[in-house]
């Protein structure tokens, strides 16, 4: 039974390695439904399945080209792509540029030579702020006046690999531009093997921040999450393949255009290799893309002390605050028995991801606070919602003889609490606040969406540039396992060496 860990592990690996590789000669998925017909030009698109990344260019491009097409909505490229290689999808429209990226790293993908759209790229400014948008227009008609912009785009789109950032010369001023981004979408922006962020638009950024004298720090975040991040203050600019449509319109100002973006349609080839074959076969290159090249070992290193990070003071935090409200609810005084009532009703409702940016974007929008310091609040506001009823329905538990014995004895109410009622609470609640903590530890994997680089987002930027869509994200899988299985054997031990029965066999058997 010692071993019962290690084996829970190489099955689960095993499984998630078979699942990876169910597919049949064809390439399908067994079960899911084949696509009808070979894809050859745009108007194939007409009623097939199509995955577009959620508000981009190709999302609107999509739905206007395409109104009897199904529309799937991701979250990123590489889950695009992925979803395409197994299948899920007929196609993937996007920025014709990041395509012919992703298709160079997967012979099995090619783009349709004919366009979707034409659409204009601009940066994503906050409203009410006309000097800082007057000062960007300035400065990217300059770059385009004096052909540093076609240099750049020359560099970046056509040359061939991916060039080192230049160096650029900046003021020496302290004051700071604050430029929001994904960095899942190579050239234009992506994260190196030193995990930095560069690529077309960073440059672009950062020769904004030396025109204007300001340095510009890049905040690496969710797409979605990035014009929230602009209304609120938490950036100033937001740079990342955005076009600009009416509805945007509305909500942030937008510079001059600094690029025609050409929406393309990438599709599967019709010839696919046996995929089972293929993964066990290319294990060894798939390890040494994923993890040993550029080091990117490092950025699940970085990102596994986030989510440890995280995880730890957000139970620490979570504890404490559950065992207040649950005094808090047993108070005799109604009113903190009532404000205990609706803290745990509000945050049981409360989708922890909705929480978690209510709480960054709203709550803390003009404080600048470390997104981490508001990970650990928002996972510990929601963990203490489920432990505080943990508590009180395990105190409630325990019978009230027990309570006057300990009065009767000579203890104080205090003392009967701490020595006789809690042992046994925490007895009967370990279980579940295992259970529950094992859950928390999980939920961290959101906090990407504020721009916090854990352990999930480390693997979605390894996706991004090795457009691997299966090694990382059992890489990550096996990690979440490991961390909770650890926790899980910490929270066992607890319970052995509080079991008075255990206890009771050691001192017979000493005797």
């Amino acid at each position: 039974m010692r071993h019962k860990p290690l084996r829970t592990l190489v099955v689960l690996i095993l499984l998630i390695l078979s699942l990876t590789g169910c597919r049949n000669e064809s390439g399908q998925i067994a079960g899911a439904g084949d696509s009808s017909g070979k894809i050859n030009t745009v108007d194939d698109l007409k009623d097939k399945r199509i995955g577009v990344l959620t508000g981009s260019a190709g999302d609107n491009a999509a739905r206007q080209r395409f109104p009897q097409a199904k529309i799937f909505n991701m979250n990123n490229i590489i889950d695009l792509t992925a979803a395409l290689k197994s299948n899920k999808i007929d196609a993937v429209v996007f920025e014709r540029t990041s395509l012919q990226a992703i298709a160079k790293q997967n012979p099995d993908l090619e783009l349709i030579k004919e366009p979707v759209q034409l659409l204009d790229v601009a940066i994503a400014v906050k409203k009410a702020n006309p000097l800082l948008l007057d000062s960007v227009n300035r400065t990217i008609t300059g770059l385009e006046s004096n052909g540093t912009l076609d240099d750049m785009k020359k560099r970046w789109f056509v040359d061939g690999d991916l060039p080192v950032m230049p160096e650029l010369e900046l003021s020496g001023s302290r004051d700071i531009l604050r430029v929001g981004t994904e960095a899942l979408m190579p050239p234009f922006e992506f994260v190196t093997g030193n995990n930095e962020v560069s690529g077309f638009d960073i440059e672009l950024a950062e020769r904004i921040g030396q025109a204007i004298g300001k340095k510009a720090v890049i905040e690496n975040m969710s797409f979605s999450a990035l014009i929230p991040a602009l209304e609120s203050g938490k950036i100033d600019l937001a740079i990342s393949c955005f076009n600009v449509t009416e509805e945007r319109k509305q909500k942030v100002d937008f510079s001059v255009p600094y690029h025609t973006s050409e929406t393309a349609a990438m599709v599967k080839k019709s010839e696919n290799a046996p995929q089972l074959s293929k993964i066990f076969s290319n294990i060894k290159n798939s390890f040494y893309s994923n993890i040993v090249m550029e080091r990117r070992y490092l950025l699940i290193v970085d990102g596994l002390k986030t989510t440890a990070l995280i995880a730890l003071f957000s139970v620490i935090f979570g504890t404490l605050l559950g065992a207040l409200i649950c005094f808090m609810r047993m108070a005799k005084k109604r009113i903190f028995s009532a404000i205990a009532r609706v803290y745990i009703s509000i945050l049981r409702g409360t989708p922890v991801l909705i929480l978690l940016m209510l709480i960054f974007y709203v709550v803390f929008a003009s404080v600048a606070i470390d997104p981490v310091i508001v990970a650990v609040i928002a996972f510990g506001m929601n963990f203490a919602a489920y432990v505080s009823e943990m508590f009180r329905t395990s105190i409630e538990s325990i019978d009230k003889g027990q309570s006057e014995a300990g009065i009767a004895g000579g203890f104080t109410a205090l003392q009967t609490f701490i020595y006789i009622i809690m042992p046994q609470a925490v007895r009967q609640v370990l279980p579940v606040y295992k259970g529950e903590l094992i859950s928390m530890v999980k939920m961290t994997s959101v906090v990407g969406y504020i721009a916090v680089q854990d352990l999930t987002k480390a693997g979605d930027i390894i996706r991004s540039r090795t457009f691997d869509a299966f090694f990382p994200l059992v890489m990550v899988a096996v990690l979440y396992f490991a961390i909770t299985l650890l926790l899980a054997l910490a929270l066992d031990y607890i319970g052995l060496k509080t079991d008075p029965k255990r206890k009771r066999k050691a001192v017979q058997s000493n005797g």
